[in-house]
């Protein structure tokens, strides 16, 4: 047994069924572990590398910008801050945006929106396989019931439906319902699409009897399925009031964020003015070098042409997957891999790592493949070669 292992388990919360690795070093799409070997990383940190480990561009935004001013709080403001709210609505239309620390907060300031826009109507509407972080109002809102055990009471106000069924959302809505949080692609449920009519419908269906429409981008947005806002590559003619993000918005340094729009509600103004003064905060989010960080990947996205190499290296994946037998989903470099019948997804994850190529789990039968933005031909090659090898035969 490793020293590290040995910390872990003498002095690391046992929150996470860790796999047996140590890593201590990346670059790319590559990382490295204690002992010297190399692996193949299509997980990603769960979709957060956007582009790989140690990216220059990043490492020296970062260098730069920690070497001026790490702090201040959100009692003054800062340019990097500034600037990546701008650059945000850029990219999504015109409202507001509020910068947090990580998903679960990003989804956690959505759900208050809901409650302080919608009054009396302070409810929500999620769907079956759904997941909105690991906070109390996270895991009430989240449509999965193994997140919930041993944490009763939940946070009221939730319903959930099944996902992609409109006639199962409508007969969800209760009285108390103001609002409808949506994944275009579910992630941890097992790399789920909504359909284009479901959105569609949902937004309609939201127009009609008068609620907010909620979309959760933590792991599908900015790049993951070729285009910055996920829904676009799904219902480019849908737009929701408020987008939430994280995970591969900063490349790995702690960043989330939540967009509103600046449409007018009646009574209350725009809508992303209804979050005052006293109303939300936090201690880091927006940090300097955090935004810092994620202008990077935003300027490097932009720069290189991800967009284009996301679309082209996910239908790499995908044809390559489907020659070789096998099941796939999911849109861009947001794949799920539905595995053979009787292989488990931690099975067969350990199995992958085994064979140099580091996955994610999705569900009980399907891994996730999420490598970087920038990912190569010849890396996608790689990858293919080391699943066909592990699951040849097996589907």
């Amino acid at each position: 047994m490793s020293d590290l292992k040995l910390e872990y388990e003498k002095f690391v919360a046992p929150t996470y069924a860790r796999f047996d690795l140590d890593l201590v070093s990346g670059t790319g799409a590559r990382v490295v572990d204690a002992g010297g070997r190399g692996y193949l990383d299509f997980g990603g940190g769960i979709a957060v590398c956007s582009l790989g480990h140690a990216h220059p561009a990043v490492t020296e935004a970062v260098a730069r910008q920690a070497a001026t001013l790490v702090h201040t709080s959100n009692l003054y403001r800062t340019f990097p801050q500034g600037a990546l709210a701008q650059r945000l609505v850029e990219i999504t239309g015109p409202g507001k945006v509020f910068s947090c620390n990580s998903g679960a907060e990003a989804n956690e300031g959505l759900i208050k929106l809901a409650r302080k826009a919608g009054g009396a109507r302070f409810g929500v509407l999620t769907f079956a396989g759904s997941f909105h972080g690991r906070t109390m109002a996270g895991i009430s809102a989240t449509g999965q019931e193994k997140v919930k055990v041993g944490f009763a009471p939940l946070v009221e106000g939730f319903r959930h439906a099944e996902f992609n069924s409109l006639e199962a959302a409508e007969a969800a809505l209760g009285p108390e319902t103001g609002a409808i949080l949506v994944e275009p692609v579910q992630g941890e449920g097992g790399v789920n699409v909504a359909t284009p009519e479901f959105l569609r419908g949902l937004r309609e269906l939201c127009d009609r009897r008068g609620l907010l429409l909620f979309f959760d981008e933590v792991q599908c947005g900015l790049g993951r399925l070729g285009e910055m806002c996920a829904w676009r590559a799904i219902a480019p003619d849908v737009e929701p009031d408020a987008v939430s993000w994280a995970k591969g918005i900063a490349n790995g340094f702690p960043l989330g964020a939540f967009w509103v729009s600046s449409r007018a509600r009646e009574g209350t103004g725009p809508l992303c003015d209804v979050l005052g003064p006293g109303s939300h905060g936090t201690t880091y989010g927006g940090n300097p070098v955090c935004c810092s960080a994620a202008l990077a990947v935003l300027d490097t996205i932009e720069k290189e042409g991800l967009l284009e190499n996301v679309r082209a290296m996910g239908a790499r994946l995908c044809s390559g997957l489907r020659s070789r037998g096998l099941e796939v989903r999911g849109i861009g470099l947001m794949l799920g891999v539905v595995l053979p019948e009787g292989i488990s997804s931690r099975d067969a994850s350990v199995a992958l790592q085994g064979r140099g190529l580091l996955v994610v789990p999705a569900g009980e039968r399907v891994v996730r493949l999420l490598p970087p933005l920038n990912v190569s031909a010849a890396e996608v090659d790689e990858a293919l070669e080391i699943l066909s090898a592990e699951f040849s035969g097996k589907a």
